[in-house]
This record gives structure tokens, sequence and C-alpha cells, in this order.
């Protein structure tokens, strides 16, 4: 019994330390393998920079597409909720008019709100909007030339609406075109504002889906040129160091230990592609931010992301799409020409 309690013990511990060779043989190959491939990276240094390079473009290329997307998407949004549509009354017309012409209006449900003014609300208006102006304010509150009274009386009152859906305005058009109270009281000398900023907005959303659209083929260019460089760039490689890997598969290299040195090389372009591409679209972004902020571009949404941790987020996945385009294309590059090579 004590024998074969001591055999027990003794298999016990072979196991152990086994499993814990095992365990060292794995981090020793893999360490091998990491520095295997951080060499061929420096040993083919033209071939790499060139991979490098073009990757770093192709992950440009994403990023512009998808900052310029967001972009001009969240500028049409937000024009879009600026916009108000104005009708315009005759001069007089008073806010108990006014009153029951909004509660007409408000029954619409693709008005979101609304907003009246007198003529004597849209002159104060007036002196408020124009307050900096010294000499026009004297003219007007010179008591000799009562530019007061004649202002308000050629001065129509208003209704200011902001709508949920600018496309479809079916509807108020129709409550202004048969309601007995707008029709009555209409200024026919001002036509209400449906299509003001129409174009822009279209001018707009048009760039948007340009920018969206020749983005992604643009990107799917590079992201094939990338492909094919890197495939040669390991090729090339695979091609050089035939007779080494010949060598490896006669003494019982195992396949991870041939094929990880050049997935490794493949995925280090990647990994300093990712860090280029992330860094000069920042700097690019910070560099046009104000640029662009003066003609009315919203780059709010852009410019939150960059100020928050979610820029590490932004900086990883340019890493792993990095990582990811070098790893197909080693292992496209692999599986065609290492066979052959090892023959």
């Amino acid at each position: 019994m004590k024998k074969n309690s001591a055999q027990k013990q003794i298999t016990k511990k072979n196991l152990r330390t086994l499993t814990k060779n095992g365990r060292t043989k794995k981090v020793r190959s893999v360490r091998r393998v990491v520095k295997y491939g951080a060499i061929n990276f420096g040993r083919n240094i033209w071939l790499s920079t060139a991979a490098t390079l073009v990757m770093t473009i192709t992950l440009i290329v994403l990023s512009i597409t998808l900052v310029a997307t967001v972009v001009l998407n969240e500028t049409a949004t937000a024009m879009r909720d600026k916009i108000d549509i104005t009708l315009f009354f005759k001069p007089g017309t008073g806010k108990e008019t006014l009153e029951v012409l909004k509660e007409v209006m408000s029954n619409d449900p693709n008005v979101k709100s609304i907003e009246t003014r007198t003529s004597e609300e849209e002159y104060a208006n007036f002196l408020e909007e124009n307050k900096d102006n010294e000499l026009l304010i004297e003219t007007l509150e010179d008591p000799t030339m009562d530019m007061r009274s004649t202002m308000i009386s050629t001065m129509q009152s208003t209704m200011r609406l902001k709508v949920y859906d600018t496309e479809n305005l079916d509807s108020i058009k129709n409550i202004v075109a048969s309601d007995i109270n707008f029709v009555k009281n209409l200024d026919e000398t001002e036509e209400p504002t449906y299509d003001v900023n129409k174009t822009e907005i279209a001018t707009i959303t048009r760039w948007s889906n340009i920018a969206t659209t020749g983005g992604i083929a643009l990107s799917a260019v590079f992201i094939v040129v990338s492909v094919l460089v890197i495939f040669n760039t390991i090729r090339m490689a695979i091609f050089s160091r035939r007779e080494e890997i010949y060598m490896m598969k006669l003494v019982g290299a195992d396949r991870y230990f041939i094929r990880g040195p050049f997935l490794v090389e493949a995925q280090l372009s990647g990994l300093v592609s990712g860090i280029l591409a992330s860094g000069l679209s920042y700097f690019g972004f910070r560099f046009l931010e104000p640029r662009l902020a003066q003609y009315g571009i919203n780059v709010t949404t852009v410019t939150n992301i960059l100020n928050s941790n979610k820029i590490v987020l932004v900086i990883l996945a340019m890493i792993l799409a990095g990582g990811f385009i070098g790893t197909l294309s080693a292992r496209l590059a692999i599986q065609k020409y290492l066979r052959s090579t090892a023959k």
C-alpha cells in the first residue's frame, strides 16, 4: 500500500513537472516567435516601411470617411433644427387674432413649436437687433420725425413655426391656403418662407452621401493595395528564407514556430500604421477644426469624442484594424507560398 501511494505521488509530481515544463516551453516559443518576427521586420526594412505607409494611408482614409460622414450628417441635422417657417400677417394684426391663428396651426401634428409677434413686438425686436447702430436708434427715436409709428404701421405681424419634418409641409401649406382666418389676415406682399435653407441642407446631405460612398470605395481600394503590398512583403520574406524554413521542417519545428514570425512581422506593420494613422488623423482634425467651424460645419460630436476617454477606444480600433489587415495578408501569403517553399 505504501509503495502504491509513493508511486502515485511520484506520478503526480511528474505530471506537474511536465505541465510546468510545457507551459515554460510555450512561453519561450512565443518569445522566440515575437523576436524572430521583429528581426524579420527590421531585416526587410524597406518593404516593411512601404507596407506600413500604405496601410497608414488606408487607415487615414477610413478615419476621414467616418469623420466626414459624422460631421456632415450632424451639420445637416443642426440646420434642420434651426429652420423655422415664417408666416407674415398684415401690419396691425393684434395679439388676440394671432392667438386664434396659433390655435388653428397647433392642431397640425408636424408642428413642433409656434412663436407669434405683433407689429409692435417686431419693432421692439428690430431695435434690439440694431442696438449697436447708434445713428439708426437716434433717428428712430427722434420725436420730431415720428418714425416709430411709421415703422410699426408698415411692419407685418409674424408667426414662426418649427416643424418635425421639413420635407413634408403639405399639411401646413393646406391650412395657410384654406383656413379662413389665415386667408383673411395673411399679408399678400410677403410669401411664407417654406423653402429657406432647403438648398443648403440638400447640398450638405448630398456631400455627406458623396463622402460616405466615395470614402468607402477609396478605402476599399487602399485596403486591397495594403493587402497586396503586405502579401508580397511576406512572400519575398518566405522566398528569401526558404532554405532556413526547409531545415526547420527537417528538425521537427511545428507549424506555429515556422509561420508565427511572418504573422508577427505583418502585425507589427499594422501596429505601427495604426499608431501613425491615429496621430496624423488627430492632429489633422485639430488643425482643421476651427476652420470647419468658421464655415458652419458642426464638429461638436467628433470634438467631444477627442476630448473624452473614448479617444483611447478610437486609437485601439485603428490599431486593431491595422493588425487585422496585416494578419489577413500574411495568412494569405503563408497559405499560398509556405507549402511550396518547404517542398
